[in-house]
């Protein structure tokens, strides 16, 4: 709550496709009825400062 007060928003993009700018990979899993390069989970919390990254998430993302 406080650091959004100050403008500081969490990135939080599990189901959406991967986006470098915003995080990095670092694992894959296979799953099937997923979209190849979909967020399937989140492993570390990113935040970014308007638009800005202070720090990117980190992710598992799916490779088929």
């Amino acid at each position: 709550v406080i650091l959004k007060n100050y403008g500081v928003e969490e990135i939080n993009r599990v189901g959406e496709v991967f986006d470098p700018n915003l995080e990095q990979a670092l694992l894959t899993d296979t799953v099937e009825d997923k979209e190849d390069e979909v967020v399937l989970e989140v492993l570390q919390k990113g935040y970014k400062l308007k638009d800005r990254v202070i720090r990117p998430a980190s992710v598992k993302i799916n490779q088929k």
